[in-house]
């Protein structure tokens, strides 16, 4: 496949900058994390709250880059391009590289599913190319589509949104043939205020679609029903691209049917999750809208891995499930309900939700009376979270932080028990499942 390719001219001519060093200098990538710059690329000095990467910039060189995107006078620098913001700059980088692409541009977002519908993109898309991690927000997209090669037949590129205007800001790198909107919850209501206004934020993305582009939006949400000029396919029980017949094995993996144009293809996910089958269906729907035969993306998304930290079964002595990358009220209960059906006893180790608003005292309650419903036998609650533990009862064991969990989890847990561990990313309880699936495997 083809690299990127730059002069320093190049760069400084895209970004309006100043050239220190050699002009004729080519970078062929470009990264933004000093540890992990590869030989030729352009390490681009981001500043932010709490971090700023012109203190890396002379590290990121010797470590193999070969100038770097600065706003501050280069010290001890031999090759940069001085430019008044480097976030600003680089996604004019990413805006020129997206003009350079000739496959058909996938972007995802969403209140849930987004990173679990990319996963399955790249699954049911051959040779695509695809963000890694959650690489979702302003740094991350914009190097999503700079790693692009630019004769990749399909580019899938996640997109965030912390409030109104973050997806519009992103869109001149992204121009999106075909846009996923995968649903719209209550997350990051503390951040949009409304649900009127979270609507509006992911529509950022469908109204960048050109007229020739695709729109994929769930069948069942009333706030998605905009005018555009572009195609809009519908997921759902009855939409353009239909899910039947849902059924589940031990490990929460989904056996079902996808509905389309008259024709019906059985699905075997590899991923687990019982969210999982409308995932796959706005998978299918944006990848045939990108010109996939069917058949083949059907075979694909049966094929697909998911990301790590989310539902993953670990087996062992006990069963761990690490689903603790994040956690909102949509995603919560399905995790809690797909742990339900598996086979043995059920415990959780759960952190708050965060970014809920208003609404959170009440959605951190349904979760601990579902808990209850399901007849969890067990729940640790980490941290100040408010409701989970009122809701389920006395019996539900509070601890202040990771290291609590894992002495109270050792205690509870018994062989055959089935644990999951969920929490939003800020509550970091992945150390609580590694330490669990260390024990359960050992």
């Amino acid at each position: 496949m083809k690299t990127l390719r730059w002069t320093l001219e190049d760069v400084a001519r895209i970004t309006e900058g100043t050239i220190i060093g050699d002009p004729r200098l080519v970078v062929t990538s470009v990264d933004t994390d000093s540890r992990a710059v590869t030989v030729g690329s352009l390490f681009v000095a981001v500043v932010g709250e709490r971090f700023d990467g012109h203190r890396f910039a002379a590290a990121a060189l010797l470590a193999g880059a070969r100038a770097a995107l600065v706003s501050q006078s280069p010290t001890g620098l031999s090759a940069a391009v001085v430019v008044d913001d480097t976030l600003t700059a680089l996604l004019a980088l990413a805006k020129a590289h997206r003009r350079q692409l000739d496959g058909t541009v996938i972007a995802v977002t969403g209140s849930t599913g987004k990173t679990s519908t990319k996963d399955l993109l790249a699954g049911a898309l051959d040779g695509s190319h695809v963000s890694p991690r959650s690489y979702n927000n302003e740094i991350g997209v914009p190097l999503t589509i700079l790693s692009a090669p630019p004769d990749a037949p399909y580019v899938v590129v996640e997109v965030g949104s912390r409030g109104v205007g973050h997806i519009e800001y992103l869109m001149p790198a992204v121009r999106p043939d075909v846009a996923v909107i995968t649903n719209l919850g209550v997350v990051h209501l503390e951040t949009f205020g409304t649900e009127q206004r979270l609507a509006d934020a992911k529509w950022e993305l469908a109204a960048a679609v050109e007229p020739a582009g695709t729109v994929v939006v769930p069948e069942d949400e009333p706030r998605l029903r905009r005018p555009t000029q572009a195609t809009v396919s519908t997921f759902g029980s009855t939409g353009t691209v239909s899910v039947k017949r849902v059924t589940t094995d031990d490990d929460g993996r989904a056996t079902f049917d996808l509905g389309y144009r008259g024709t019906t293809y059985p699905i075997a996910l590899s991923m687990s999750g019982r969210h999982q089958p409308m995932n796959a269906a706005a998978a299918f729907a944006a990848a045939v809208a990108a010109g996939a035969p069917p058949a083949e993306v059907a075979v694909g998304l049966s094929t697909a891995s998911g990301s790590a930290w989310r539902m993953e079964i670990h087996r062992g002595t006990f069963t761990v499930v690490n689903d603790a990358y994040n956690a909102n009220p949509d995603s919560m209960r399905s995790a809690i309900e797909t742990v339900a059906a598996m086979p043995g006893r059920h415990l959780a180790i759960l952190g708050g939700m965060a970014e809920l608003g208003s609404v959170a005292l009440a959605e951190h309650e349904a979760i601990g009376q579902l808990l209850a419903d399901r007849n969890y036998e067990g729940v640790i609650v980490v941290g100040e979270e408010p409701g989970i533990a009122e809701a389920y009862g006395s019996e539900a064991v509070r601890v202040v932080d990771a290291a609590g969990a894992v002495e109270a989890a050792r205690a509870l847990i018994r062989p055959g028990d089935v644990v999951l561990v969920k929490a939003s990313r800020s509550e970091g309880l992945e150390t609580v499942a590694l330490e669990l699936i260390e024990v359960a495997t050992r």
